[in-house]
């Protein structure tokens, strides 16, 4: 854990998520390509962990597997220290009421024929909150959106695509407030907005981890981000974890090759920049 990380964090719990030598390929014969080799993890309770590495990396594909949208072609996902079973629709159903995600893109995220109101109406259904009175399932509504800064009166009966980039990333972390996942997966969720909105939404994603100890995966390129918010971080090149560890030990004191040339390609202010290779 980084100094910065460590500042008023509560005690982080049990393992209740993790993988043996997971393993995802694409294709056969002379086009087959490995995008995950076997790969093993421990996420656990009210951690945050970023698994960093370049485009092709296979950090996205780790994540897709983890929430049940991509099989494993070999290796073994446990949950709360049992394999994995995502076999029928209710079961994919239950996983997901405690795995969920929020991505990179926001435009595609979201059903482009359902209203705000739909978005977070499913929520309450996941919940099974569908048989509650349309005043408790406003308050929820508007509870939710309170907690991102939105008002839920000026979101509703629009779509989605109504909103800014920054108020539609809000929403989805509005629906992460409502759905109170034990795992959050957030797959570059800050990297089309701008920087003070970017501020903003990683300060929401860590109170809401602080207000429900849920756990938080962070998918990044930017290994300055992982040190300044991680407990754990795992580093990632072609489908193989080089280096993992806290914060400190894989990003201070770096083993891997791979990761001190990423660390390299970080530009420092105090430093001049090489431009020769440019």
């Amino acid at each position: 854990m980084s100094a910065t990380a460590g500042e008023n964090r509560k005690k982080i719990g049990e393992v209740f998520l993790s993988a043996k030598d997971l393993t995802r390929e694409f294709g056969s014969g002379k086009n087959k390509t490995m995008a995950v080799d076997k790969v093993s993890f421990a996420f656990r309770r009210g951690e945050i962990i970023s698994i960093v590495g370049e485009s092709g990396s296979g950090k996205t594909t780790l994540a897709k597997m983890v929430l049940g949208l991509l099989n494993p072609s070999a290796g073994e996902i446990f949950f709360e220290g049992k394999p994995r079973d995502i076999s029928s629709q209710s079961k994919r159903r239950l996983y997901w009421q405690n795995i969920q995600a929020i991505f990179q893109d926001p435009f595609s995220t979201y059903n482009i024929f359902n209203k705000v109101d739909e978005v977070l109406m499913d929520c309450i259904r996941l919940q099974g909150g569908g048989d509650l009175s349309k005043e408790e399932k406003f308050e929820r509504m508007k509870d939710a959106c309170k907690f991102v800064n939105l008002k839920f009166e000026e979101l509703s009966n629009k779509y989605p695509f109504e909103l800014s980039g920054g108020q539609m990333q809000r929403l989805m972390i509005a629906r992460i407030f409502m759905l109170k996942p034990k795992l959050l997966i957030a797959d570059e969720p800050t990297s089309m907005i701008d920087a003070c909105s970017r501020a903003t939404i990683l300060d929401m994603l860590l109170k809401l981890r602080d207000e429900v100890d849920m756990t938080i995966v962070f998918i990044t390129h930017d290994i300055g981000l992982a040190y300044y918010i991680s407990d754990t971080v795992y580093i990632m090149e072609h489908g193989i974890i080089v280096e993992q560890g806290t914060a400190d030990q894989a990003i201070l004191h770096p083993k891997s090759d791979y990761t001190k040339r990423l660390l390299g390609d970080v530009p420092k202010i105090y430093e001049p920049w090489d431009l020769s290779s440019a």
